[in-house]
């Protein structure tokens, strides 16, 4: 499949999250993100250093901004399960507002188009890292990386074009 961009309405798909009893949640991204703007922010793998260093906390920290500017979603995805999900959400206490959602056989990475052989690495297929601003299930903005990088996908970036 060709990669989601600017203009294209998100495919649907079910991503897993764990509620407050630690029992596995499943969501269907449509019912989630319908009639709402809503920011995806997929990463690659929980707990990598890109990832915990720098992209997710991008969003954390402007959460409330990126509210204020009319968001009212914030959700990150990334190939795990929902249990790695959940114990990495709790590294970040100061998170009020991120949402994190389990793709955890790519599923969804590949609807998008954005999915990665990461396998030379040990990691096997995973999602590329990027962020797309979605309103009403409409792509507005999406920045995706290549490779390693993380150059254009975070949330100072996104935040410009709100």
């Amino acid at each position: 499949m060709a990669p989601i961009e600017v203009g294209n309405v998100i495919p649907n798909g079910t991503l897993a999250y764990l509620d407050d009893s630690s029992n596995i949640q499943y969501v269907s991204i449509h019912s989630f993100a319908a009639n709402k703007k809503v920011i995806i922010l997929g990463v690659p793998g929980a707990f990598t250093p890109f990832c915990i260093s720098g992209h997710v906390p991008s969003f954390i920290e402007i959460s409330e901004v990126l509210q204020a500017k009319g968001v009212d979603e914030i959700i990150c995805i990334s190939v795990n399960d929902p249990f790695v999900m959940n114990a990495w959400n709790k590294t970040f206490p100061e998170n009020n507002h991120v949402k994190f959602l389990a793709d955890g056989s790519a599923a969804y990475a590949r609807a998008l188009g954005l999915e990665i052989d990461l396998s030379e690495f040990g990691l096997g297929i995973r999602s590329k890292r990027f962020c797309l601003l979605v309103e009403d299930l409409k792509v507005k903005v999406a920045k995706v990386e290549g490779g390693a990088q993380f150059t254009i996908s975070s949330a100072q970036k996104i935040i410009k074009a709100l």
